[in-house]
């Protein structure tokens, strides 16, 4: 299957180069590009991509803005793609917003081109791209920066199994499926349960909130240790 991806950027080299770089690829289409967040909306909303690599930082709306604008789309609007958040900086605190908002995750925009064609990829299989060590950064280091813990979220932990939590701060520790099955001594479907119950319990969208939900009901404190 074809992956349809919209590039939103001001600069219209870097979308001229993500757009030869993805093209190349077979299972790729590029089908559309905006110079800002409006607009980037507004080729989203009509040719549905798969996809929107969206840029943090652009005039008009940034791309924080257009991110919730895409992932909370008004009464009537069905088509709700994966967003992958573009920066040139590793500690945005803009980036962590849209985590927050639903975003699927974030890259540099420094990343090898091979990091980019990949990101679309696991973001489009519907996957959180969480696999850069700085994403955790990212959370850790906004996160402590926040006077305390929400009471909300560490309330809704009470709805977990044991279980479920444990699973939970695992994912939050940047573990993958196959490392919480060794960890725990599961079958890796096992985990894949435990992770879809604790995501519809919670009701998060995916292993990006999930990780953001950790660190804010307090159950993961940055500076843990794995």
């Amino acid at each position: 299957m074809t992956i349809r991806v919209i590039i939103v950027d001001d600069q219209a080299m870097v979308r001229a180069g993500f757009a030869a770089l993805l093209s190349a690829q077979a299972d790729i289409d590029v089908v559309g590009e905006a110079p800002d967040g409006r607009q980037g909306v507004q080729v989203s909303r009509t040719v549905h991509p798969d996809v929107v690599l969206m840029d943090v930082r652009m005039p008009e709306m940034d791309g924080l803005t257009a991110a919730r604008e895409l992932l909370s789309p008004p009464p009537g609007v069905v088509h709700r793609p994966k967003v992958l958040m573009l920066t040139t900086f590793d500690i945005d605190d803009y980036v962590y917003e849209a985590l927050r908002a639903g975003a699927s995750g974030f890259l540099l925009k420094d990343a090898p081109p091979a990091d980019l064609i990949a990101a679309v990829r696991v973001v489009a299989s519907g996957e959180a791209l969480l696999a850069p060590s700085v994403t955790r950064r990212l959370i850790a280091d906004f996160v402590q920066r926040r006077p305390a813990p929400r009471k909300d979220p560490a309330l809704r932990l009470n709805g977990l199994t044991p279980r479920e939590t444990e699973v939970l701060e695992l994912i939050a520790r940047g573990l993958s499926n196959q490392e919480i099955a060794g960890h725990l001594v599961l079958a890796e479907q096992t985990v894949k349960t435990h992770i879809g119950r604790v995501l519809a319990k919670l009701d998060l969208r995916d292993r990006a909130q999930a990780v953001i939900f950790a660190y804010e009901a307090g159950l993961v404190r940055p500076g843990d240790s794995d």
